[in-house]
């Protein structure tokens, strides 16, 4: 079994959230010197979607660091600019940096603050806490085995792994999509759609992000249907 956190809800945040924690939107908590991820084929920096905690994710090994997940993004008003290349890893239209002690391959800007989460109705910037359950995954199961399984078990393996949720199992629907350069913990998963920020990302998308075991490094790659 794999530990996992359930989001079960995002909470506004009353006051912009300056200490480490789970987050989206608002703008990251560095805890090193500020790494803004720019899109190096439109020169622009990124939009940052979320900081998360690595300590449940990785144990010791993620205590006091925080990944950062940014992607290529319209601005509001835009709607209609979409990136297809955001879902792919290594394309340089997403990116997740750690901190503190994180290695990075992309262009970065030494800038503080940036693009954000906003809310689709009137452009308002969007910052929200996670309300987290704990509970436990199955672990991996690669496609052609619990594609083989009886259809009670394999709607039950589903269900297990398919909600959002920091750290736990991937719920790949497209093939067994793991980044290159593994291995690999899932960090993030996250249906974007029907969130109470606006992220598109595909028309009906899951993201996964990524961390590596000794919180180094990460990616981020999207599935759509």
């Amino acid at each position: 079994m794999v530990p996992t956190l359930r989001i079960e809800a995002f909470v506004p945040a009353s006051v912009p959230i300056t200490t480490p924690v789970t987050k989206f939107g608002g703008q990251p908590v560095w805890l090193s010197e500020p790494q803004w991820p720019v899109n190096d084929a439109w020169g622009e920096p990124m939009r940052f979607v979320c900081q998360i905690e690595l300590g449940p994710v990785l144990g010791d090994a993620g205590r006091g660091k925080l990944a950062y997940v940014f992607v290529t993004h319209a601005e509001h008003g835009d709607e209609a600019f979409f990136d297809p290349d955001i879902a792919l890893p290594d394309e340089g239209a997403n990116a997740v940096i750690v901190q503190p002690g994180g290695i990075y391959g992309g262009s970065t800007l030494p800038l503080a603050t940036g693009p954000s989460l906003y809310h689709v109705e009137d452009g308002s910037d969007a910052e929200y806490t996670v309300r987290l359950q704990p509970d436990k995954d199955p672990d991996f199961r690669p496609r052609r085995d619990h594609a083989r399984l009886p259809t009670d078990d394999h709607d039950h393996y589903w269900e297990q792994i398919s909600s959002d949720k920091i750290g736990g199992t991937p719920a790949f629907f497209q093939g067994d999509d793991w980044p290159d350069g593994g291995p690999w913990k899932l960090m993030l998963q996250l249906s974007p759609n029907f969130q109470p920020f606006y992220l598109n990302l595909g028309a009906a998308p899951t993201a996964f992000a990524f961390v590596s075991p000794d919180a180094k490094q990460g990616r981020l790659l999207v599935q759509d249907s």
